[in-house]
């Protein structure tokens, strides 16, 4: 007897209904997002057991749906949206509805099949929730200020007050937002001891050692090549047409990288290492650019292999191999 083929699933969520598709069979089918539904949905696909569900991360209305899948030990991922629309678009589907992309997507699981990872704790969602809250507090904070350093004029009183009001208030939830944050990382002893260790390198100040806790739950688990392309700092070939040796990065966990940017300016001022490494780079010739970036990816290496070997900073020790 033949064995049957693997099944793999797509999933477009919504925010009122999720789109199944299925390969090889073709099937097509439709439950509500809500609770019966997903109920539904994990029954309907736990016989027989799908090779891989693929779903798009779509702002948070997909929590719910991979979380019970996971429950029911179900083998799904949440990907990129950029990565499928580019795997789309390869395969030459400009369309979209909402049933075509849960085709594209039951296809991606098909030919791509990403790893299936584990699920974050509680804890570890809620802190990365603070954080997030925390940059959306920050980005509306720049940009009441930038709208208030741009009043003119004797009619503006009544936006002034508005504005100033509205930015002292952002600013209590600011101080509010890194209080939570700071808090939750020292009640837990794991946390606490990787902050402090992250802590140690000069340059790496609150902001980045929890955003790297919060969204980089594999740091010190990677070789320096994995981190580096996870996080989005690692050099991407493009040696094409009349372009040769010329080197980018992209993708990645964007996030990261803005915290790692910030910290690797202070870090190229005030950590003897990474000011060395910079130094000699633009001795060489280097865009002050591409030299930021590259002290941006040896400082994540640095902290990588630190959180592997539980090692404190000690700049005369050569901490870069993973």
């Amino acid at each position: 007897m033949s064995e049957e083929p693997e099944r793999f699933v797509g999933i477009d969520v919504a925010k009122m209904e999720l789109v199944v598709a299925e390969r090889p069979s073709g099937a097509r089918w439709v439950v509500p997002n809500t609770e019966p539904g997903i109920h539904t949905l994990t029954e309907r696909l736990a016989r027989p057991r799908p090779a891989l569900i693929v779903l798009e991360a779509t702002g948070g209305y997909e929590v719910a749906v991979v979380g019970a899948l996971a429950a029911a030990e179900l083998p799904a991922v949440a990907v990129n949206p950029r990565q499928v629309r580019d795997f789309a678009r390869a395969t030459g589907q400009l369309a979209k509805t909402d049933g075509l992309d849960a085709e594209i997507l039951a296809l991606f699981a098909e030919r791509v099949r990403p790893a299936v990872r584990p699920l974050p704790s509680e804890a570890h969602g809620e802190l990365e929730a603070v954080l997030a809250r925390r940059r959306q507090l920050l980005e509306m904070l720049v940009a009441e200020r930038n709208r208030l350093g741009h009043l003119v004029g004797r009619h503006t009183k009544l936006v002034k007050r508005s504005l100033t009001h509205h930015i002292a208030y952002l600013e209590r939830e600011l101080r509010i937002a890194d209080t939570e944050l700071y808090d939750r990382i020292r009640t837990s002893p794991l946390w606490r001891a990787q902050d402090d260790l992250l802590r140690s390198v000069p340059g790496v100040g609150p902001v980045l050692a929890v955003t790297l806790l919060a969204e980089v739950p594999e740091l010190g688990h990677l070789t320096r090549k994995e981190v580096a392309k996870l996080v989005g700092v690692a050099p991407l070939n493009r040696d094409s047409g009349t372009l040769r040796g010329h080197r980018t990065i992209a993708g990645g966990r964007s996030v990261v990288r803005t915290a790692l940017y910030m910290a690797a300016l202070v870090a190229a001022r005030r950590n003897t290492v990474i000011r060395t490494f910079y130094q000699r780079l633009l001795a060489a010739g280097k865009p002050k650019k591409l030299a930021l970036t590259a002290c941006m990816r040896k400082l994540l290496t640095i902290l990588n292999a630190m959180m592997k070997t539980h090692t404190r900073w000690q700049a005369h020790h050569s901490l870069t191999t993973a």
